[in-house]
């Protein structure tokens, strides 16, 4: 009874603390659901919407698109024009891909230009900060609600675009390994959308302003992105087929990466051996003369989608917490 009496009042010390405490974490986070509100009055619908398109097309346009096909393919007629069914779900499909793999450009430009880049350019940060938020809880409190909300809209995504690409891939005229496809089909999504946030955060940190930030931040991000698409086929082994008769390609449903003549044994993709012919004698010998040996193919098959896809979704993921680290950094250092 006495250690129960003991306790009592140390608990009725510490409650008010850490109720102010709470109560301080849930008015930034209030406070950042008030500011940008809008820009989640964008998203929310958005990302619905897209959603229910991707349901639509899968449950009515798809089957239409289908039905189309096996009407042609059984038609006795040399010509039937089933490109105008597939058409009306592929390219609805090829869209929904798009807007779903550069969605970072959006995030890119928020988090430059409202999130960060505007409060400090117009002195509000600096007002948070001399009212007790501390300018770490005041950045953390900015990334975390739009990181929530960005990670389960393209997650939603993700996995409703996965649903309806798998089944219909036949009438898509694009396959796994195209760019925007190839994002939109894993967490690569989020991953892009995270580190825009971060990299748009770190910019708008170091340049203060609304406009210039926005700029630079989508300007940056597209420009890892494109890094990362043109590097995208080194991020992991692939593999080669050979024949010292013909030319070889890579299985169906392969990503074919390069393909050309074998001279003494080694690839060499610069030697034109397109460029003999004539009879088969003369080809020999305008073969012989290059030193062609045979043919190559380099390809990634279908089952190096997963480690391709989470080599990129961690490099992304490594410079999103490199880049939300050095802002931590710069904000403590400038308000020291």
């Amino acid at each position: 009874m006495t250690a129960a009496t003991a306790r009592a009042p140390r608990k009725a010390e510490e409650a008010p603390g850490a109720e102010d405490a709470r109560g301080a974490r849930w008015g930034v986070a209030r406070t950042v659901l008030r500011l940008h509100r809008a820009a989640l009055l964008v998203w929310g619908p958005a990302v619905l919407g897209l959603t229910g398109w991707l349901v639509w097309l899968t449950e009515v346009t798809a089957d239409e698109a289908r039905a189309k096909q096996e009407a042609c393919d059984r038609a006795v007629q040399d010509w039937c024009d089933m490109s105008v069914g597939i058409l009306g779900y592929s390219a609805p499909m090829d869209g929904i891909a798009t807007l779903t793999a550069n969605a970072f450009v959006a995030v890119a430009a928020f988090a430059g230009g409202a999130l960060i880049g505007r409060e400090l350019e117009s002195g509000t940060a600096r007002l948070a900060w001399s009212q007790g938020i501390t300018p770490a809880r005041w950045l953390t409190a900015k990334l975390a609600g739009p990181a929530l909300a960005v990670t389960l809209g393209v997650t939603v995504l993700v996995l409703v675009f996965r649903w309806a690409w798998k089944p219909n891939r036949v009438l898509i005229g694009t396959d796994w390994m195209d760019d925007s496809v190839f994002v939109a089909l894993g967490p690569a999504a989020v991953a892009y959308a995270l580190c825009a946030l971060a990299l748009g955060t770190l910019t708008a940190l170091l340049l203060r302003r609304a406009l210039p930030a926005l700029a630079v931040s989508v300007a940056l991000t597209w420009l890892l992105a494109q890094v990362l698409v043109y590097f995208r086929a080194s991020l992991w082994p692939s593999r080669t087929r050979t024949s010292a008769t013909e030319e070889v390609y890579g299985p169906d449903s392969a990503w074919q990466v390069d393909q050309g003549a074998l001279v003494h044994g080694s690839p060499a993709p610069r030697v034109n051996h397109w460029g003999c012919d004539g009879t088969t004698e003369e080809m020999r010998r305008c073969l012989d003369d290059l030193g062609v040996t045979g043919y190559y193919a380099t390809y990634h098959p279908e089952s190096h989608f997963w480690p391709l896809h989470l080599v990129e979704t961690g490099i992304l993921l490594t410079v999103a917490a490199a880049a939300v680290a050095v802002s931590f950094r710069l904000l403590r250092h400038r308000t020291a």
